[in-house]
């Protein structure tokens, strides 16, 4: 469980958490959510931008990738002297980008094996169905899978990642395990997608210190509402900083969804298209 104030006390520093991914220039999802996330969540954010992209409410119309060195500089620059607590990938958008980050990380001690937990969020499309991966990067993304404490796919991700097509609720425990056997330590799938089904039910799956299998269900509310932009952003953002806090995976992600649930409560409209999720209601009504 995660204890104590969001604020950090005056003089002293607050955990830190890394995000790696894209930027979104409408700023309802990529790197702008990770930042506001961590924020909200009383966690100092840092960025390792790995493209750019061109995008507003309606869709993703463009994206430049970032050169690989100038990626693997970012990270290295504020693992080196600030330090990271925990780290999260987003949009990787090609091979070469996300082997760089799978040496990277691994050379500084993040993911299995090292000291810090990594989130992947295996970003592969925006919400309106726009690819932000390179169609030759899937293989080097399931590699990543292998040093990734957590990962948190979508119905869509889990398709193009393992060819699961998941109909109802039975089958988010099929593709976990599927996800799951690709090698990370937890997986997370989101049942946001499922639309046919009421309840919103994601599943945590991992294996416990005696090496038996566990499942976790994780109801939450579905909101009539299309306003969801950023929202894998956001939940895996939320994830993040409890574990840069100190939380374990399991009660990481209840907090992420507890999260996620108001952002989504929350949402609002935005252009013409899509608004984004919100952590407006972590804000105090304390006049300007």
């Amino acid at each position: 469980m995660l204890t104590g104030s969001l604020r950090p006390a005056p003089g002293t520093s607050p955990a830190r958490a890394l995000t790696i991914a894209g930027s979104d220039s409408g700023g309802g999802a990529g790197i702008q959510a990770d930042l506001r996330t961590f924020h909200c969540c009383g966690v100092h954010g840092m960025s390792a931008l790995t493209a750019v992209t061109v995008q507003n409410s309606v869709g993703v119309t463009g994206f430049h990738e970032v050169p690989v060195d100038t990626v693997v500089g970012q990270v290295e620059a504020v693992v080196t002297d600030i330090g990271v607590d925990a780290v999260k990938t987003g949009m990787l958008a090609s091979a070469a980008i996300i082997r760089a980050v799978d040496e990277t990380c691994g050379r500084l001690g993040i993911g299995r094996g090292g000291r810090v937990p990594l989130v992947v969020d295996p970003v592969a499309a925006s919400m309106h169905g726009d690819s932000l991966l390179r169609e030759n990067a899937l293989d080097a993304l399931r590699d990543l899978f292998a040093l990734a404490t957590l990962v948190t796919p979508n119905l869509d991700e889990v398709r193009l990642l393992t060819g699961i097509v998941v109909r109802d609720r039975a089958g988010l425990v099929e593709a976990a395990k599927a996800v799951h056997a690709l090698g990370a330590e937890w997986v997370l799938i989101k049942a946001g997608h499922l639309v046919d089904d009421p309840d919103c039910v994601d599943v945590l799956h991992g294996v416990d210190a005696d090496g038996e299998p566990v499942f976790v269900e994780l109801p939450g509310p579905r909101f009539d509402t299309p306003h969801t932009h950023g929202g894998g952003d956001t939940l895996a953002s939320a994830i993040t900083s409890a574990l840069a806090r100190g939380a374990g995976v399991v009660d990481a992600v209840r907090f992420g969804k507890r999260y996620v649930v108001r952002a989504v409560g929350e949402s609002y409209p935005l252009g013409s298209g899509v608004g984004p999720v919100t952590g407006f209601w972590r804000l105090t009504d304390d006049p300007v």
